[in-house]
């Protein structure tokens, strides 16, 4: 297990009892270095939508853990959020929580001689995504995804 899912692993064992005391629910933990900074965040949601009074809440709370349990040697920054639209699809929740969604999909290599194009998300498991675009169904490797999200129609 690499540092980075030994981070995001305990940070998930700690937030998740605030976020279920408050009634939210754990999006994403990530912890990315992004030029030489890095950065521990929890994206959070809530029916209706989370506010920023909600991240500070629970930015406060998991703030206190941070301090006593001081298991990241690291020095980092923890933000709360809550999760992008545009943000990519990568775990199986992600997945879970967006079946039936039409996605933005980008490719390694060409489909049908394409890298780009959108699908319905009606399957996932470990290793696939089963989507459809019109009476096309495909059944994708996860490995062959460059990036999944949902399609934004403006």
């Amino acid at each position: 297990m690499s540092k980075r899912d030994v981070y995001e692993a305990k940070t998930t064992e700690f937030i998740t009892p605030i976020l279920e005391a408050k009634g939210f629910s754990l999006v994403d933990v990530e912890y990315v270095r992004e030029g030489a900074d890095n950065y521990l965040r929890a994206y959070i949601d809530k029916p209706g939508g989370i506010n920023i009074n909600d991240c500070v809440a629970v930015s406060e709370e998991m703030n206190v853990i941070l301090d006593r349990e001081d298991y990241i040697s690291d020095p980092y920054t923890f933000e709360v959020s809550s999760p992008d639209l545009s943000r990519p699809l990568k775990k199986d929740k992600d997945f879970e929580r967006n079946l039936g969604n039409n996605l933005e999909i980008k490719t390694y290599k060409p489909i049908n001689g394409s890298k780009e194009f959108e699908a319905v998300l009606d399957a996932y498991d470990t290793d696939t995504i089963t989507v459809h675009a019109g009476d096309e169904s495909m059944v994708l490797n996860r490995s062959d995804l460059a990036l999944v999200r949902i399609a934004i129609d403006f």
